[in-house]
């Protein structure tokens, strides 16, 4: 599995925003060249994002993008799935019943529990976390501390 372009920018453009002072506010433009991301991609991005409720834009003087949220209230679960939408490792696991098999299949199980412990861990995972991780790995020390 791997997620989408989308949700790679989405992720990198909210760690960039977890990384200014409270209430801080940066133009698209900004993100788009600090994180590499395309503009007018990025600009779809922040849009979704803002839809979700992640993200406040504005336009004008002083305006630009800020989180809507404290970084801590943030999860990589919330990002992920603004852009790309519910995590869905298979088909099957849709809505109960939408699989034929799902009474007598095994595999099916086995997606459940592995979508369930993936969501789990991107629900743990908050824009804080990735934030003070970047931070450490730009100074050069080990991104996670026991």
């Amino acid at each position: 599995m791997e997620i989408t372009r989308q949700a790679d920018y989405a992720i990198r453009s909210m760690i960039h925003l977890a990384e200014l002072p409270m209430n801080g506010r940066v133009s698209t433009a900004s993100i788009s060249e600090a994180q590499g991301i395309p503009l007018p991609f990025l600009t779809k991005v922040i849009s979704r994002l803002a839809t979700a409720g992640l993200v406040t834009t504005s336009r004008g003087m002083g305006g630009g993008v800020s989180l809507a949220r404290r970084p801590e209230e943030v999860t990589l679960l919330q990002v992920v799935e603004a852009v790309d939408g519910p995590i869905l490792l298979n088909h099957c696991l849709l809505r109960s019943g939408a699989c034929e098999r799902e009474s007598f299949c095994a595999a099916h199980d086995v997606w459940s529990e592995i979508q369930e412990r993936f969501v789990s861990e991107l629900s743990a995972v908050t824009m804080q976390d990735l934030a003070l991780r970047q931070a450490r790995k730009a100074a050069g020390e080990p991104a996670h501390s026991e």
